[in-house]
This record gives structure tokens, sequence and C-alpha cells, in this order.
């Protein structure tokens, strides 16, 4: 019987960053991502799990009602996971996704374009300003989109379609490069 070490690799561990004038294209860390689901939808609920965990809309992220993603640059210990379950459970059940969910930034003056080219979600600042967050598709892979900053977003993907969501965006990227 042979015994090996499971190895962890990055999904999109290779992928350089993407830089031109007009957009950036990254891989954030593989840190952690929380699924959060309560059985209330009620904003109480949600204003209470922030005040529980101490975080803001960009680590607190709305998936729908009553379901939210903590997120983080950092992978948690069994004992911080534990903690943050133990500080959730009388309001949400806690589901790690963090080995399931690779975060790909996309930031620049022309981000909200390349995104407008592969999803019906309107991502004008006004409507979906800094903090908010949706789920749609980009192309024909499901995308947790989360605004970041005026010019910069997070999405979300399912670790089997990180490279195909790369790819998508790139491709969708080319015109300003």
């Amino acid at each position: 019987m042979s015994v090996s070490a499971i190895e962890h690799r990055a999904a999109l561990g290779g992928k350089a960053p993407l830089i031109s004038t007009g957009v950036t294209l990254r891989t954030l860390p593989e840190g952690h991502v929380l699924h959060l689901l309560s059985a209330s939808a009620d904003s109480d609920v949600s204003a209470t799990i922030s005040a529980v965990l101490g975080c803001d809309a960009l680590t607190k992220r709305s998936v729908s009602p009553g379901q939210w993603f903590v997120v983080g640059d950092e992978p948690l210990s069994a004992a911080a996971l534990a903690d943050i379950v133990k500080k959730v459970k009388p309001h949400a059940e806690v589901v790690d996704q963090s080995h399931g969910r690779v975060r790909i930034a996309i930031a620049g003056a022309k981000a909200t374009s390349v995104l407008a080219k592969g999803t019906a979600a309107d991502l004008a600042l006004n409507v979906f300003p800094v903090g908010h967050a949706t789920t749609t598709l980009i192309g024909h892979i499901a995308t947790h989109i989360t605004r970041v900053s005026e010019d910069g977003f997070e999405l979300m993907v399912l670790r089997g379609f990180a490279e195909s969501l790369w790819e998508e965006l790139a491709e969708l990227s080319v015109e300003f490069r």
C-alpha cells in the first residue's frame, strides 16, 4: 500500500495577470469561501451575522434571500472555522466552499464594458454600487459578481469552471489590450 500526500493545486495557479491600460484580469488567492444559509431572509439576520462576524459588504456578500458568501484571502484553520460556525450557528448554517470556488478580479476603466459583453446584468455604478453582488451568467458560466470598487469586480465561480471563465474574460477583453 502506498501513501501519498494530498497536494493542493490552485485552479488558476499558472495564469499570469492580463494587464492593459483599460482592464486588468488577475487570479485571487484561494483563501476561504463560506456559504451561510439562514431559514430567514430577514435583513435583521443579515445585519446580525455581519455584527457577529465583524464583517462588511465586501467580506459578506449576498447570494439570495437568506444566503450569503463570506470570503477572504487566507485559508481558515479548523479552529477558526469552528469559531465562525459557533458564532453564526444561532442565525445560519455554514458550509465551507473554499475547496470548490475560485475568485477572479477584473478591474480598470473598461472592466464594466468587458463584463457587459458577457452578461445581461446591469453593472452600471449607479445601479450596481460598491458592495453590491449578484449571481448571473457570463456566457454559459454561472458567476457570482461583486463590485469591490468603482472600476473593480470580483468574480466567483465553481472551481471546475474557473479556467473556462478566465479564457472567456480574456477573449472579451482583447479589444482593450
